[in-house]
C-alpha cells in the first residue's frame, strides 16, 4: 500500500512564482550509466546529453480541485536529466529523468516521500536581491547561482554547443513528462506535467557553483544555457504506471 501511493495516485496543481532553469551539456558517456532501463538520454549532435538544476519558488501546491488555502508553499531544487521513453504503444515521449530533489521545509520532505519517488531531501536556501542581480544558494547543499534576469540581450553562455537560443530552448525544461524507473516490477511510471503561458526568458549567469555536479562525478560540465520563468500555474496529471 504504502509502495502505491508512491506512484503519484493523485493529480497535483501548484503556481510557480519563478523558476530559474541552468541546463548543462555533459558528454553521453558521462550519463549513461546513470539512466535506468527502458530510457534513453536525449542527445544533442549525438555527443552531448543534459542535466538541468531548477530552482523553483512554489506556491499552493495541493491535490487538484482542493482550495488554495490548504496548498504548501516551499522551495523546489530538481536535478534532472533530459531522456527520451518509447511507451508500449510505440509512442516517443521527452520528458526528463530524477537524479536528486531538494526542498526547504520539512513537510513537503514528508509529503513529496509518500506520494513520490524522487526521495526529497530538507536543505537551507538564501535569496537575496541587489539591483538587477539575482542570487540563489545554499551552505548544506554548497551550491551558489548570481544572475541578471533584467537584460534586453543576452547571449548564449560562452562554451555552449547550441548555436542560437532556437536550439537552446529544445532543452530548457521542464518538458511535459517526468519518468521513474521502479526495479522491483520492471515498469515505468509517467508523470505528465501541464501548464500554460510557458515563455523561457535566457538569463545571464554571472557566476555559479554546484557541488552536486563535482559529487555526480561528471569531469566537464558545460553551462548550454539558463533561463527564468515567472508566474505559472501548473498542475501533474495522475502517474500512469506501464509494465515491462
Amino acid at each position: 500500500m504504502l509502495n502505491a501511493l508512491k506512484n503519484h495516485p493523485f493529480a497535483v496543481e501548484a503556481f510557480f512564482k519563478n523558476s530559474t532553469v541552468l541546463t548543462f551539456a555533459i558528454p553521453k558517456e558521462e550519463l549513461e550509466n546513470k539512466i535506468p532501463k527502458h530510457l534513453k538520454l536525449d542527445t544533442f549532435k549525438d555527443k552531448w546529453a543534459f542535466v538541468a538544476i531548477a530552482m523553483v519558488q512554489t506556491q499552493d501546491l495541493r491535490p487538484k480541485g482542493f482550495p488554495k488555502f490548504m496548498g504548501n508553499n516551499f522551495f523546489l531544487i530538481g536535478y534532472r536529466v533530459f531522456v527520451t521513453y518509447t511507451n508500449k504503444a510505440g509512442k516517443r515521449l521527452r520528458g526528463l529523468y530524477i537524479l536528486k530533489s531538494e526542498t526547504n521545509k520539512k513537510k513537503m520532505q514528508l509529503m513529496g516521500n509518500i506520494f513520490t519517488h524522487y526521495n526529497y531531501t530538507t536543505t537551507d536556501i538564501t535569496i537575496t536581491k541587489e539591483k538587477n542581480n539575482t542570487e540563489i544558494s545554499s551552505l548544506a547543499s554548497n551550491f551558489k547561482v548570481n544572475y541578471n534576469d533584467n537584460l534586453d540581450l543576452v547571449n548564449l553562455p560562452e562554451d555552449s554547443p547550441f548555436s542560437d537560443y532556437k536550439e537552446a530552448r529544445r532543452f530548457a525544461g521542464p518538458l511535459p513528462f517526468t519518468f521513474t524507473y521502479k526495479k522491483e516490477n520492471n515498469s515505468i511510471l509517467i508523470i505528465q506535467g501541464v501548464r500554460q503561458n510557458w515563455i523561457p526568458s535566457p538569463i545571464h549567469i554571472n557566476k555559479y557553483h554546484f557541488n552536486f555536479l563535482e559529487e555526480a562525478g561528471f569531469k566537464n560540465p558545460i553551462l548550454a544555457n539558463a533561463f527564468s520563468i515567472k508566474n505559472i500555474p501548473y498542475h501533474w496529471k495522475k502517474g500512469k504506471l506501464e509494465l515491462w
